[in-house]
């Protein structure tokens, strides 16, 4: 049953499998639900980067369980119908960080911003990380950030008041000092705003120094927003143990090797280093005050899985855009829960603001809603309009409660996803008035959003299989 509404659930034979198995694991845990939660929790918004919806254990992963993760969403609650305001990383992040289609926003329309272009995340527009830091958290970004660098534009100037990461799309796992860059792609490692000297396997220190702003901020006694952005499992493809791949490559865009065993390695990598920040969180004392949120930033590509649904990055399909979604606040949230409350990624902007009692700028008007009241279960689940497109093949997608419009191309399908969440039945000549209203509101909506500029990249899917 869904938790907020009480209707019955269309789940397929894995979901049942993936499901009895969270149950079990969760019915020896303490009740974590208390009467009242503090007036500024923590929050800590951990981010896989090109993950695929069933690339979690919890989620369907086979021959594999990915433990840590697996607990944020056991001893939380798991979004079964989470989106990605993208099919690609930059647009998403913008969204996300905004609150607001990306759409509205010159480095929204960069399917992904490619190396140094002069553009970038305005530090003029209100964000989550700044809106917070005016209520009085600490903001920290550890790892990708991605829209825009140079004097102009940068997490430092957009609400974050430390940084550990990389700049760009892209970084290699083991050679990320300036002077052993890969090539012109590739990012290197920075601290503040100065390259970094560490050493090892990227995965591990970006883990590592999120442990040590938790620890900080409980020093403090400042409530905490982190922003933990791993690269993993985003290419090059390297493992842990892989140095020697590291020092081969000539590119970083390693589209000539990778393998489903070092996909595994990395998630496993990137499993472990999400185990050691919720050690840290317990240590510091600061679980039940803790909201902890694990996704992704789009579907996954090549080795990663996105069953039950079709597509890949770069697509507008449900694999392209729905993401693995667990938040875990024991204040607030009871563990084992489950909702299919449809969710974007711009609705945590007014989300979590509102769990952290801040206002959001006026002047700036979200495009998200806030849903803390459907996810601490006051209120029962809503249906939901949400709008895409990507430039890459001329791509649309409107979806309307349980009711989907997708124009990939030339060609143009109504999906409902309720009976049909792999897309293979088309409504169109079925249902031709809602498919005419569909459309008809996706193009009203686009008329209201900035232009694509006729020079920006638009990503196209990289594998075989794919047109």
């Amino acid at each position: 049953m869904d938790r907020n509404t009480g209707s019955p659930e269309r789940i397929s034979r894995r979901e049942v499998i993936v499901a009895g198995a969270a149950a079990g694991l969760a019915a020896g845990l303490p009740p974590l639900v208390q009467a009242a939660a503090p007036a500024q929790p923590n929050i800590i918004w951990i981010m896989a980067d090109d993950l695929g919806f069933a690339d979690t254990g919890f989620t369907g992963l086979r021959d594999l369980r990915t433990p840590n993760i697996d607990r944020i969403a056991q001893q939380g609650l798991f979004l079964r119908q989470s989106y990605s305001n993208s099919a690609v990383c930059t647009s998403t992040r913008v969204g996300l960080i905004t609150g607001r289609y990306q759409y509205r926003l010159e480095v929204g329309l960069h399917e992904p911003l490619a190396g140094a272009e002069p553009i970038g995340l305005a530090p003029s527009h209100p964000t989550l990380p700044s809106m917070l830091r005016k209520a009085g958290y600490r903001t920290a970004l550890v790892g990708k950030w991605h829209m825009g660098e140079g004097e102009k534009f940068g997490q430092l100037l957009s609400g974050y008041d430390r940084f550990y990461g990389f700049m760009r799309g892209a970084a290699d796992y083991f050679r990320h000092q300036p002077e052993s860059l890969v090539d012109g792609v590739g990012s290197a490692l920075i601290e503040g705003d100065q390259p970094s000297k560490d050493i090892g396997y990227l995965t591990d220190l970006l883990g590592q120094r999120a442990e040590r702003e938790i620890a900080a901020a409980a020093k403090d006694r400042a409530p905490l927003f982190l922003s933990l952005h791993f690269n993993a499992p985003h290419w090059p493809w390297e493992g842990p143990e892989d140095k020697a791949v590291a020092e081969s490559l000539k590119a970083v865009m390693h589209y000539d090797g990778g393998n489903l065993a070092t996909y595994r390695k990395m998630l496993l990598s990137m499993d472990s280093a999400i185990g050691g920040v919720l050690k840290a969180i317990d240590r510091a004392g600061a679980t039940r005050d803790t909201i902890v949120i694990f996704t992704s930033d789009n579907g996954g590509e090549r080795f990663s899985d996105t069953w039950p649904f079709t597509g890949q990055k770069t697509e507008l399909l449900e694999g392209g855009i729905r993401v693995p979604f667990f938040i875990r606040w024991p204040a607030r949230i009871k563990a084992g829960s489950r909702s299919e409350q449809v969710n974007i990624s711009m609705d945590w902007v007014p989300t979590l603001l509102a769990a952290a009692g801040a206002a959001p700028d006026a002047a700036y008007p979200s495009d998200g809603e806030n849903l803390l009241d459907v996810i601490t279960g006051k209120s029962a689940s809503r249906p939901r309009r949400l709008f895409w497109r990507f430039k890459a093949a001329e791509q649309a997608a409107h979806r309307d409660g349980d009711w989907k419009y997708l124009k990939l191309g030339r060609r143009e399908s109504l999906f409902n996803l309720a009976e049909d969440e792999h897309e293979r039945a088309n409504y169109a000549t079925k249902e031709p008035a809602r498919m005419a209203a569909m459309k008809q509101a996706w193009a009203a909506w686009n008329a209201t959003m900035l232009p694509y500029p006729a020079n920006s990249i638009s990503a196209s899917p990289n594998t075989p299989d794919r047109y």
